[in-house]
């Protein structure tokens, strides 16, 4: 569906190979002007309920796609439930409706090799649907069903909660996911919708009937515009859309409600600890502009001298010349309902990263204080000018530009005033913009990195301010002291102690075994160095894992490849290193037992008493004639379900080996649920 294509370009020929040689064979080369930009029309026409359409006709191949935009978007949520719009937009989908239930919906799409999708952004929701021709007529009520009547089914909606909940639970792996998203709170503060953060809370507050209201407020007739393109008669397809649309309720017009930005130029040198890395990603600037400045134009030409790719200064000098970058970047964001961000940045090795800053200053000063030379400005219009080409290579990309130009307020020829404007940008608006939007002063910089290999190279900017990016667990502040019989609790713990120990000097235990986890059975062998190093090792299905955690930090080895483990992960591999039962007595004079009686489990009784590990609960169910802690029981944060969940180790089969007792079966159960089991054959003490 191309809308215009080049022609081939021919090479002059030397008539005679003794002829001397052009030192420069370049300017031989003859290029025939190119065929004539045929841009389509975009025909528009609204109907009595206020919904307005876009038809442009193809008839190259057998197809039509509609796209709906819709006028909501996550700017709408409360920050108690960021989420809500990303979540409806989902559900949508994936839910179906009364008449065409998920499971229906997605065989008969799949049945006519055609494709409906729903989701909402920050500014704006979205529908679309890919159909062959002669599949219009049919499929056409099911996109508008879809599109106004989901049903949100509860499984549905869980299911997408906890698709969120996974993502929030590894946004914290990648320092450049970490460092834009910090970046983006530094420049909006962290409780404007431009900067908030969707969170497991967040998550958790939102319910169906939040779902069915945010639809039905915003769903509406007066709220939508349809883009259509491919194999149809705009006249018959006019009477269709009425036919179909034209019952829908025209219901309130939403009102986008975009925040003032009350930006107060500042300069400010964050950091954000990533232990696992041996590297920097900085991230430094202000706030940026809109898109309806006039000066926009000029602005962007500026952007491409100081970042504009591999010829943008930054890539030119930081990379290639004082090679400080693995990769450098920047951007001068200019948005059409509240104001972008300026910024620049770099990956650079984490012993070079205020030298990388400084570099990035320097440019950036440099853009203000020098006139760029013609041949940059020229380069840059020739990128920004030939890259425009790919604008309106497709008539979907003709439709979506003109449908995104109306719905952001901008002129339908939008794309072409800027392209005037940048050809007629000269040397000095370039420094003039720079002089008047760049601000080199007051710059905030953030890095994400290793202090021990960063050490004392930020400070040369002032006061660092530590960043916290851990993850607020829902329910971990409700901690309570459990209060019992200290002295009797005691007593009951010494008893543990003694059986599972049995007056053993123990610094080390290994084990073999096999982990079931989800039916797969999975060797492995670990080896526990007390107070706070373990090394493990499971032979999966795709092969061999190795971890090892010392002292706050570890490295996993999957393939031969080795990398750092997780902050999360070496967290939770010391939570439970902390609350199993060895470590328990070995540190029994600091757990602060509490005896609560007796308590009976599945017709046994057991003497129940409770510690104190790492701030929190854990209940030790003893066999009142063993000592044997036959139960140990407590709260967990689970990231996948986003909330605190009851744990359960039940232990049986113990075996004795130099005076130490082990469960040679274990089952971890999760609010009452099996979840897994792991099935020992030995184990050796202090080897």
């Amino acid at each position: 569906m191309a809308v215009f294509a080049f022609a081939c370009s021919q090479t002059e020929q030397v008539a005679d190979s003794q002829q001397p040689t052009d030192t420069n064979p370049h300017t031989n080369l003859d290029f025939p002007e190119l065929n004539d930009f045929q841009k389509p029309e975009v025909e528009t026409f609204t109907i009595e309920n206020g919904m307005t359409f876009y038809l442009v006709e193809d008839s190259e191949l057998p197809l039509i796609n509609v796209n709906a935009r819709v006028r909501t978007g996550g700017v709408l949520n409360s920050n108690n439930k960021t989420g809500l719009a990303s979540i409806t937009g989902t559900v949508m989908r994936s839910g179906g409706t009364e008449t065409y239930p998920a499971d229906s919906l997605n065989a008969m799409l799949e049945n006519r090799a055609a494709s409906i999708e729903t989701g909402i952004g920050f500014t704006s929701g979205n529908a679309s649907m890919d159909v062959l021709k002669e599949d219009f007529d049919d499929l056409l009520p099911v996109f508008i069903d879809v599109l106004t009547n989901p049903t949100f089914p509860e499984d549905k909606i869980e299911l997408a909660k906890t698709q969120q909940k996974s993502s929030i639970s590894r946004r914290n792996d990648n320092p450049q996911q970490i460092g834009i998203r910090e970046f983006q709170a530094l420049i909006y503060g962290e409780d404007s919708p431009y900067g908030r953060t969707t969170e497991y809370a967040t998550i958790n507050n939102i319910t169906r009937e939040d779902l069915v209201n945010f639809h039905d407020k915003h769903f509406s007739a007066s709220n939508m515009m349809v883009g259509i393109v491919g194999d149809f008669d705009a006249e018959e397809m006019k009477q269709k859309l009425r036919n179909s649309f034209g019952k829908l309720p025209a219901g309130d017009k939403s009102q986008l409600k975009f925040e003032i930005v009350n930006y107060e130029p500042q300069s400010s040198i964050n950091f954000i600890e990533k232990s696992d890395v041996n590297q920097s990603f900085v991230m430094m600037g202000h706030i940026g502009g809109m898109r309806d400045n006039p000066d926009y134009a000029k602005v962007q030409v500026m952007n491409r001298v100081l970042s504009g790719g591999f010829s943008g200064r930054l890539m030119q000098i930081v990379r290639t010349e004082m090679g400080l970058a693995y990769s450098v970047f920047g951007q001068y964001g200019m948005n059409s309902f509240y104001p972008g961000m300026f910024y620049a940045g770099v990956m650079t090795k984490s012993s070079t990263t205020s030298e990388a800053i400084d570099a990035i200053i320097e440019q950036i000063e440099r853009l203000q204080d020098e006139p760029i030379s013609e041949q940059e400005l020229q380069d840059v219009k020739d990128q920004i000018l030939n890259s425009s080409v790919f604008e309106y290579d497709s008539y979907e990309e003709v439709l979506s530009e003109r449908m995104s130009n109306e719905y952001r307020g901008l002129p339908a020829d939008a794309f072409e005033q800027y392209i005037e404007g940048v050809k007629a940008t000269t040397i000095e608006d370039v420094q003039a913009v720079a002089q008047e939007y760049l601000d080199p002063e007051n710059l905030q910089i953030l890095v994400v990195g290793n202090k021990e290999g960063i050490g004392d190279q930020l400070e040369k900017y002032g006061e660092v301010n530590k960043i916290d990016i851990s993850i607020p667990e829902p329910g971990s502040g409700e901690k309570q002291m459990v209060e019992g019989n200290a002295e009797k609790g005691q007593e009951w713990l010494s008893k543990m102690t003694e059986a599972v120990i049995n007056n053993t000097e123990l610094n080390s235990i290994s084990l073999t075994g096999e982990m079931n986890m989800q039916g797969q059975k999975m060797p492995m062998s670990t080896t526990i160095n007390y107070p706070d190093a373990i090394e493990q090792t499971i032979k999966g299905p795709m092969g061999e894992i190795k971890v090892k955690y010392e002292g706050g930090s570890g490295k996993m080895i999957v393939g031969g490849q080795e990398r750092p483990l997780p902050p999360q992960m070496a967290k939770s591999l010391k939570s439970t290193l902390n609350r199993s039962f060895l470590s328990i007595a070995l540190n029994a004079e600091s757990v602060n037992p509490q005896y609560l009686g007796t308590a009976e489990v599945d017709g046994t009784s057991y003497e129940k008493v409770n510690v104190t590990v790492d701030d929190s609960n854990v209940e030790l169910l003893l066999d009142a004639e063993t000592h044997y802690p036959d139960i140990i029981r407590y709260k967990q944060f689970n990231p996948q379900m986003g909330e605190q969940v009851t744990v359960e180790n039940h232990n049986s089969d113990w075996q004795v080996v130099d005076g130490v007792a082990y469960p040679y079966l274990q089952e971890t159960m999760i609010n009452g649920n099996k979840s897994g089991e792991a099935v020992y054959k030995s184990h050796e003490v202090n080897k």
